[in-house]
């Protein structure tokens, strides 16, 4: 299954309620490990299945799932942070995408994401991307071996 993307176009503005999803998830491999495969493309392709138009800069305007998701990093800290808006179409307020990395002393990441702003009608499809198509594929590559 595939992100979709939701474009909203309105000839009149009316009121939509957005929503927050916050989510931790461990995975058994280092910082460095997790980052890479968050923002080099080739790493997002074996996890994704699709291929990916992502570099770890502030400002770039990164497409992934053939367009499905679709935004532009506002924020990189090397190992540690991503900070992305998503883009939904008109939306009153920008969906932003914050993600950090901790290292755990086991050796493991902790995974914290927070993702506001997410228009009501997409959140359980978006929730559900995070968890199975997202992270879910990402940690069960980053695990295999």
């Amino acid at each position: 299954m595939k992100f979709v993307r939701t474009v909203l176009y309105l000839q009149y503005p009316i009121e939509m309620n957005n929503m927050d999803f916050n989510y931790k998830l461990k995975i058994a491999a280092e910082p460095e490990e997790v980052f890479s495969a968050l923002t080099n493309p080739f790493q997002i392709e074996l996890w994704s299945g699709y291929p990916a138009d992502m570099k770890p800069e502030a400002g770039y305007e990164f497409s992934l799932w053939e367009g499905d998701i679709a935004g532009v990093n506002l924020e990189i800290v090397p190992n540690k942070r991503l900070v992305q808006e998503w883009f939904f179409g008109e939306t009153e307020h920008p969906s932003v995408v914050r993600i950090e990395l901790r290292k755990e002393s086991s050796g493991n990441t902790q995974v914290v994401l927070e993702h506001s702003n997410i228009p009501e009608e997409v959140y359980d499809e978006i929730v559900e991307g995070w968890k199975k198509y997202y992270l879910g594929s990402l940690k069960d590559m980053l695990e295999m071996y």
